[in-house]
């Protein structure tokens, strides 16, 4: 039997003949509502998720993150750096995207030590301990001069690769528009410095089978964190970028449409086995806007349909946008930009590019399903993340959870600062079955903890019902 979101619980009578153990539902009930109390303590008094303490439950959790732009003016301050030359219509010189950064927010220590720029974030992570920290890395590692004249062009001296291994990052996705920047030479230089680094890479490849096929992470316990990873002509890569047999390039999505989407699932699922999380990383949509198109939301849903999606890692856009959670399983639309060197550039004031997220989801790698995620709020200034004042979370908050009304999320904070994600909801931001405001009940508490998924599991356990598991945002009985 399974329990959908937003329903009470009614276990069939059952008899388990190796004890001739009889749980009832007046049983069970009785046990529940003998937890309520104890339940709500400990949920208003323990560890938010991605603290140290919550960590040893089950799970994978994993970091993700948007575009990583590591080229440019965050180039020039760093130990090593390429000609400062560009090839931009208003710009010459990555060292105008320096000055304009110091003019704003004062000067920075040139040069900078290699995990200068993740500042507060190396905090964050070191307290989320990730299995696995995943992302897109918005720039070609290069030295070569093979510019593309396609108006903005990043790179990164190789000698920086050390900026992404100070904070331990497992994978870049390269299947973005700017991995090409320096052309065919440009890439094969990019995805050997990744390699040699311990790097893995998603996205690209010296062929379409290279670009094509996963990032592979393995876990302690031998499960792994599969991601795959696609760009679109929407978001800038260019269709002339595609890997083919016999040419590097991206691995490019010609559309969205349910036939692309079998397709890429069909690649997923012959990959996947028992235990793998599986991650979908997607460089889709402009850069600016808050509107989530309906074809990506179906593009989405079928992969996560299909079974081949736990995770839908969604990026292009400058800003942070909403977030889904379907069926259980995440999916982040536009993650926005965590570092790049946009400090000062004006022109977009109501998305404030200047705040980022770092996501922490944790899933359950026998079903791949959500147990929880939550966000850390950054602010990059002087090319480095800080934890954002108050103000600046409000402001992100609000924008989740305006955006996230009309995907059946919210977020909130938590007292350690993270934001953490609420799913299940209706459109009008209710959960399934609620009690009206200010009259909820300990049967109300009940559905709303059933329905979020994110202490499904504490619920069960206290209430001694050893013989049920969480999936999906309801409850699985053993045996039904």
């Amino acid at each position: 039997m399974f329990v959908p979101a937003g329903a009470v619980c009614k276990p069939r009578r059952r008899s388990i003949h190796g004890g001739m153990i009889r749980h009832s539902r007046r049983a069970f009930l009785a046990r529940l509502a003998a937890a309520v109390p104890a339940l709500l303590a400990a949920s208003r008094s323990r560890a938010m998720p991605g603290s140290r303490a919550d960590t040893p439950g089950p799970g994978v959790r994993l970091f993700l993150a948007g575009d990583v732009m590591t080229g440019r003016g965050i180039d020039q301050v760093l130990p090593h750096h390429v000609d400062p030359e560009l090839h931009e219509p208003w710009v010459g010189s990555a060292l105008e995207y320096v000055a304009l950064a110091e003019a704003a927010n004062g000067p920075i220590p040139l040069p900078v030590d290699f995990d200068y720029i993740w500042g507060d974030g190396l905090a964050r992570l070191e307290q989320a301990a990730p299995h696995a920290r995943v992302v897109n890395l918005e720039t070609a590692v290069t030295t070569s001069d093979a510019w593309l004249p396609k108006g903005i062009n990043y790179r990164m001296h190789p000698g920086n690769v050390p900026v992404l291994t100070a904070a331990g990052i497992h994978c870049a996705v390269l299947a973005n528009n700017h991995v090409l920047d320096w052309g065919e030479t440009g890439l094969l230089e990019t995805l050997d410095v990744l390699h040699r680094a311990g790097i893995a890479t998603a996205g690209a490849g010296a062929d379409e089978e290279a670009a094509a096929a996963p990032a592979v992470l393995p876990l302690d316990g031998g499960g792994r964190v599969l991601v795959f990873a696609c760009g679109t002509g929407s978001s800038g890569v260019p269709r002339d970028w595609t890997a083919t047999p016999g040419r590097p390039g991206v691995a490019f999505l010609p559309d969205l449409a349910p036939a692309t989407a079998d397709a890429l699932a069909r690649r997923v699922v012959r990959r996947r086995r028992p235990g793998d999380v599986v991650v979908v990383s997607i460089h889709w949509g402009g850069n600016w806007g808050y509107a989530i198109p309906a074809a990506q939301r179906a593009f989405a849903r079928r992969l996560v349909e299909a079974g081949a999606a736990d995770i839908v890692h969604g990026h292009s856009s400058h800003h942070v946008k909403g977030i889904e959670v379907h069926r259980g399983r995440l999916i982040l639309y536009g993650c926005g930009d965590l570092i790049n060197d946009y400090e000062d550039i004006r022109g977009h004031p109501p998305y404030r590019d200047d705040l980022s997220l770092m996501y922490f989801p944790r899933l359950d790698p026998a079903t791949g399903a959500l147990l929880d995620l939550c966000m850390a709020p950054m602010r990059l200034k002087r090319f480095r993340l800080h934890d954002a004042a108050a103000g600046e979370v409000r402001w992100l908050l609000d924008v989740l959870n305006r955006e996230g009304k009309r995907l059946g999320t919210r977020a909130r904070r938590g007292d350690d600062g993270l934001l953490h994600l609420e799913w299940g909801l209706t459109t009008s931001g209710t959960q399934p079955g609620a009690a009206p405001p200010g009259r909820e009940t300990a049967r109300s508490q009940i559905r709303w903890r059933f329905s979020s998924g994110a202490l499904c599991h504490h619920w069960l356990q206290a209430a001694g019902w050893h013989g049920a598991r969480c999936d999906a945002g309801g409850i699985q009985l053993a045996g039904s």
